[in-house]
């Protein structure tokens, strides 16, 4: 098992390039499955929950595969047999497995799936994938930890999802692709990732309305064609990077974002103090000479992201001041903040809400990832504490940053990567 060593103190500066969204390329590899022959991704990023969702896919038969030269190139070829269930082993290890249900009911009518696992970060339960998949005239039976969906032919419908939810909206919306008639989903995510699977799906022969807003409409067709496409930027890991320039004190050029993506959190690192402005294709963030706190409450996009969450509390750590952080997505999304604590940060939960008092400086320690964005949270800190810090257990941090310590320690960072 590995670790992510870090001497802190060292001011970032330089360019780096943010890698391919994984909370994109996920929903668009599953959506391979809507068509035969072989579809091909670009700037797909080399993530283990990207290796985990091609694992699954070999699982049910299909080719695929990460190209060995070019690395950022993912093939997936749907062709022949299909044995459509993706079993435990591999879905408890990454809730996202459970977006390939509603392309397996829709395309092969019938799906069996296990129930997700992936970060403790909250119960975040798939009633509103099954909900809407039963609105489509999907028979729906869970059995000995598996979600087993059957229909000879899915229907249009309307689905009213209760709450927002980006997996079951991009879930559903891949069943309905294929269904006889119009769809109409209510109350839909509107995350950037969201719109992009909504192109992917077009670009295939989809006909879908309305992606990036609550309501979603779609036009069923009887089938769909593969697809080339080029995955869209990250921008929770360029998000990552532009924090991590603001806590070290440096200036740091973040290639290949869409600012307008990133809005909400551009918006309150502004208010800390920072510089941000747009060149060159990315954001430029410098640091301030001293930070100030600023309040955060984390809400469905175009809100604050709860994917920021843990590195700008990080952030918020050494702010002049006291910042108010309100959890609204996730239960149990302050599990970093005891490892926080290790390092000298003065947090106070209460309930959902994390009242962080500045304080001037941080001390190395040990500590542990307890889920991704923590892993990303405690490296942050790590860059600016004193001394020697030791983060264990980063194959979380492996499921959604590609070789972040590579790019930090390019941008001036002493950091690196050992076995524990």
């Amino acid at each position: 098992m590995d670790k992510i060593v870090i001497k802190g103190g060292q001011a970032l500066h330089g360019e780096v390039q943010a890698s391919g969204a994984k909370n994109a390329a996920l929903p668009i590899l599953a959506s391979a499955l809507l068509a035969d022959g072989t579809s091909t991704y670009r700037n797909v990023p080399d993530l283990a929950d990207v290796t985990t969702m091609l694992k699954v896919l070999r699982t049910m038969g299909c080719d695929a595969e990460r190209d060995a030269e070019k690395t950022d190139v993912c093939q997936v070829g749907v062709n022949g047999h299909i044995t459509p269930e993706a079993p435990y082993e591999l879905v408890k290890t990454m809730r996202a497995s459970v977006l390939v249900l509603g392309p397996l009911v829709a395309r092969f009518g019938r799906a069996r799936v296990s129930m997700p696992g992936g970060c403790a970060i909250g119960a975040r339960p798939i009633d509103q994938h099954l909900k809407g998949l039963k609105a489509l005239g999907a028979d729906i039976h869970l059995t000995e930890g598996y979600v087993e969906a059957t229909a000879k032919q899915l229907k249009g419908g309307t689905v009213n999802f209760d709450v927002i939810t980006v997996t079951g909206t991009e879930n559903v919306m891949m069943a309905a692709v294929l269904a006889r008639g119009r769809t109409v989903m209510e109350n839909c995510a509107r995350e950037p990732e969201v719109e992009e699977l909504a192109r992917v799906l077009n670009k295939m022969g989809a006909r879908i309305e309305g992606a990036g807003t609550s309501i979603i409409t779609i036009e069923g067709v009887d089938a769909l064609k593969p697809v080339e496409h080029a995955i869209l930027p990250d921008r929770i890991e360029a998000g990552t990077l532009l924090v991590a320039a603001a806590i070290s004190g440096g200036d740091v050029l973040v290639k290949h974002v869409v600012p307008e993506h990133m809005d909400a959190l551009v918006e309150k690192l502004r208010e800390a103090g920072c510089t941000l402005t747009a060149e060159n294709g990315g954001l430029r963030c410098k640091a301030p000479d001293r930070l100030t706190s600023v309040n955060i409450t984390t809400t469905e996009h175009p809100g604050f992201p709860t994917d920021m969450q843990a590195q700008l509390m990080a952030l918020m750590s050494v702010s002049q001041g006291t910042s108010v952080i309100s959890e609204n997505i996730f239960e149990n999304r302050f599990m970093h903040v005891p490892e926080l604590h290790r390092l000298g940060a003065d947090i106070t939960i209460q309930g959902h809400t994390a009242v962080v008092k500045g304080v001037k400086g941080l001390s190395g320690a040990p500590v542990m990832a307890t889920d991704l964005r923590a892993s990303a949270s405690l490296i942050l800190a790590g860059l600016r504490a004193e001394g020697r810090t030791d983060v264990s257990r980063v194959y979380h941090l492996d499921r959604g940053y590609e070789r972040l310590e590579r790019k930090l320690s390019e941008l001036g960072a002493d950091i690196r990567r050992e076995k524990a």
